[in-house]
């Protein structure tokens, strides 16, 4: 501890800790930092408060939270031997396998109560080791709170309300002596439990049935019913203390009692060690970076299909936010997987930046400005903004489908899907991945019960662990890294090493020899399809995405030109003779003669009818075609009417007049008020410019090391000018102040102080009020003092500061030396 004198306080043995010791202490528990405290009182103070502690042990492995356990049942305060004791047993029940436990214990302790100290959880030296007092209180039995050792309360603390009488009978029960005073007789009682011999000569007279009793007790919960006229075997514990009243129909096996019955173990199970994580399979590590690059590629393949097909507006997003069952039904159909899986692939598109919400009136979701930016980068960058956007992530799909708390459906892009935990347990999962060689799969259930040993949940039974939040994330990561490609075959690939350890650039050039390079090219045949045999160039695919129709996905996408499909190519401005001359430069094979004549027939009858608005008309220069309209029935609902040879008018909207004569089979053409034709290109609908949205933190973040010096310099220096010895005038005397509070001095006698001081150099002991009220304790050496300021450097801060006079509650002098 760096001191001969054992410290009495939590703040003492802080104060005692070095520079390096303080700033590990913020660095593991950065809420404590919130805001910088004063000095070491306030951070002991905060470091004891229940939220604070409470999340410092939620975030301790097993065996540290082991350890806590044991102390919190142990005397307070506690030897280490007494400790250790605890956890490894008395060592009368050992056998080989107890006593290969008790020396992975006696190794291991040590580096749990190192934790425990660094954390301030546990202070003192190993003679006299101390909980803080919360965390006693969180992990100290009662009957509203077992124990998570199982234990229940000392007999001193279940015999606080019993009569002398009902004493004195135990006592004559066990053969004791007989006393008159209740805290002799509660040690005597205390005496015999905790006796090897003497208990164990106990246990030898109880019925069978008693020790049964005993056993369905011992390891936990410790209280049982019993009625007003027990069994013998109850009635015979109970009489000689092994159970002991709680209320009128409750009891309870005493600490001592059980901990006899356990051989001195807290635990039944201690875990000084991880788990390891054991390998389910051993591949060839390449043949695992080219699975993981297949899926790579189908993960970009996939989030392009999603942008093109809200390209040119997306669903509309429900009032409580988020998208509709509906909704996620249709994008899973259209993308070809299943609800769960499309849930994944949006969401991540949209944590990566690539898809948000417009902001209009009638809300819908649509591509942003950055996914242009991202479809025009090379395939393995695109790749890392995906990856790299998933690990950081804390949005969880899949967590859509569910229910949150109070019973309401959880929709993709809603506003309840972030679960702050999440990035933690990607990044810890894939560094498991990352510890085993190359090319190694992890056998699952033994990744779980590791990460489950590094942060365990407080008070939960063994059967509840696989449905803790932890545990549920875990195995949508293992699923969630195989879809995007950061796992191969169940192993962890080179890219995916190389992005956690060396950053984006480096997984990009792994990646990108292990992609298929795009193609400038298609095979075109004659039943009017198109077999691309690979990824195609981006212009390529962009006009084959509007003059033909995707047919068949796979190791090569088959697209099938309709009628529909060239008119919407013509819709888009192109001219049949580009068609055919783009099929032309494009095609390895001869453009077939049945797809030259499908493109001319469309381009013929294209345009040949003309839409506009009147409300709305259609013109054409064939009245032939326009009395084919008018006698067609599924017309009758546009109630057209003729107004003259080559025009008819519609008591509808121009683009639902266009939509229902395609319908009947016409391919007419919008036109303008200036009778030009209007082009529609297809996807030109984006959002405003729009930021991917911010993780929700799992506590304040960890500083960084500039900022935990600053801190540790600070509370040092806080300390300091709070512990200085300094001038004070005699107790009642004008402007005298109690210890430990703020000087308190006349405005006239801080600046005649503060003068004094920058004339002499001298350093002085203030009290200072900021702008936001806050209260703290400085000492300064002024320098100057002039229009209402003093500039003085602060030893508190370490820097030189002004301070308006005003705010200067009193000065001290400090107390000279020696």
């Amino acid at each position: 501890m760096g001191t001969t004198t054992p410290p009495r306080t939590l703040a003492e043995a802080l104060r005692a800790r070095g520079d390096e010791s303080l700033a590990g202490l913020l660095r593991a528990r950065p809420d404590l930092l919130n805001p910088v405290p004063n000095d070491i009182t306030q951070l002991a103070t905060r470091a004891g408060t229940r939220a604070s502690v409470v999340r410092a042990l939620e975030h301790l492995d097993r065996f540290a939270l082991q350890t806590a356990e044991a102390l919190a049942v142990a005397p307070d305060p506690a030897p280490y031997d007494t400790l250790l004791s605890l956890l490894t047993g008395d060592g009368l029940d050992d056998g080989e396998q107890r006593d290969d436990m008790g020396a992975a214990i006696t190794a291991a302790l040590p580096g749990a109560l190192a934790t425990l100290r660094e954390q301030a959880l546990v202070w003192g030296e190993d003679d006299r080791l101390r909980l803080v007092r919360t965390a006693r209180e969180l992990l100290a039995p009662s009957p509203q709170h077992p124990s998570p050792t199982g234990l229940g309360p000392t007999v001193a603390e279940a015999t606080a309300g019993m009569s002398p009488g009902r004493l004195q009978e135990i006592l004559a029960a066990t053969d004791l002596p007989a006393t008159h005073d209740p805290v002799s007789a509660v040690a005597a009682l205390s005496a015999l439990f905790t006796d090897r011999t003497r208990m164990a000569e106990l246990l030898d007279t109880a019925p069978v049935e008693a020790l049964s009793v005993l056993d369905r007790l011992v390891w936990g919960p410790p209280y049982g019913e019993v009625t007003p006229n027990p069994t013998p075997p109850v009635k015979w514990l109970r009489d000689r203390g092994l159970l002991l009243p709680v209320s009128t129909r409750t009891v309870v096996l005493p600490r001592e009692a059980a901990l006899h019955l356990r051989a001195g173990r807290a635990h039944r199970v201690p875990e000084p060690a991880p788990p390891a994580v054991a390998a389910a399979a051993e591949r060839d590590p390449q043949a695992v970076d080219r699975a993981a690059a297949g899926q790579a590629f189908t993960a970009l393949s996939t989030i392009e299909e999603l942008l093109k097909l809200w390209d040119g507006g997306g669903p509309t997003i429900l009032r409580a936010g988020g998208l509709s069952v509906r909704e996620l039904k249709r994008a899973a159909t259209a993308l070809d997987v299943s609800e769960p899986i499309a849930a994944f692939w949006i969401e991540l598109a949209y944590g990566a930046g690539l898809l948000a919400s417009d902001g209009e009136t009638d809300e819908r979701y649509a591509p942003t400005p950055a996914s242009d930016e991202w479809l025009d980068l090379p395939a393995e960058d695109r790749w890392t903004h995906l990856a790299t956007a998933w690990l950081a992530a804390t949005r969880t799909p899949g967590l859509v489908g569910g229910q949150d708390a109070k019973g309401r459906a959880l929709s993709a892009l809603g506003p309840e899907l972030d679960r702050s935990a999440a990035p933690d347990v990607r990044r810890r999962v894939l560094t498991l991945f990352a510890e085993l060689p190359p090319g190694t799969a992890p056998e699952a259930e033994t990744l779980l019960r590791r990460l489950r040993w590094e942060r365990p949940l407080r008070g939960s039974a063994p059967a509840a662990e696989g449905s803790d939040l932890r545990s549920r994330l875990a195995l949508w990561t293992l699923n969630e890294a195989e879809l995007l490609g950061i796992t191969g075959r169940g192993a962890l690939s080179a890219q995916a090493r190389a992005l956690l350890d060396e950053g984006e650039q480096t997984a990009a050039a792994l990646l990108s020899p292990l992609l298929p390079d795009p193609l400038d090219h298609v095979l075109l045949q004659a039943d009017l399809t198109a077999v691309a045999p690979g990824p195609l160039e981006r212009p390529l695919a962009d006009m084959l995405s509007v003059l033909a129709d995707v047919e068949s996905k796979g190791g090569a996408t088959v697209y099938r030109f309709t009628p529909g499909s060239v008119r919407r190519a013509l819709d888009a401005g192109q001219a049949a003779a580009d068609l055919h001359a783009f099929l032309a430069a494009h095609s390895r094979t001869p453009v077939p003669q049945p797809l030259s004549y499908l493109i001319d027939d469309v381009a013929r009858r294209h345009g040949h009818l003309r839409i506009g608005a009147a409300s709305a008309y259609v013109r054409c220069d064939d009245e032939a075609v326009l009395n084919e309209i008018l006698a067609d029935r599924r017309s009758t609902g546009l109630r057209l009417r003729r107004l003259a040879p080559t025009v008819l008018a519609a008591q509808t909207d121009p683009g639902s007049l266009l939509e229902a004569l395609r319908d009947m089979g016409y391919a007419p053409a919008a036109e303008s008020a200036e009778g030009d034709v209007l082009i529609t290109r297809a996807g030109a609908r984006r959002t405003p410019p729009r930021t991917p949205p911010a993780p929700v933190p799992e506590g304040p973040p960890v500083p960084d090391d500039t900022l935990l010096g600053a801190a540790v310099r600070a509370i040092r220096a806080g300390d300091t000018a709070a512990t200085v010895a300094r001038k004070e005038p005699q107790e009642g005397a004008p402007g005298s102040t109690p210890s430990g509070t703020l000087p308190r001095t006349t405005p006239a006698e801080t600046l005649a102080t503060v003068q004094a001081a920058a004339m002499t150099g001298s350093t002085v002991w203030i009290g200072y009020v900021n702008a936001d009220g806050a209260a703290s304790q400085r000492v300064i050496a002024p320098v100057r003092v002039e229009g209402g300021f003093v500039t003085a450097y602060d030893h508190t801060a370490d820097e030189v500061r002004t301070y308006p006079l005003h705010r200067i509650t009193g000065v001290a002098e400090l107390a000279e030396e020696g």
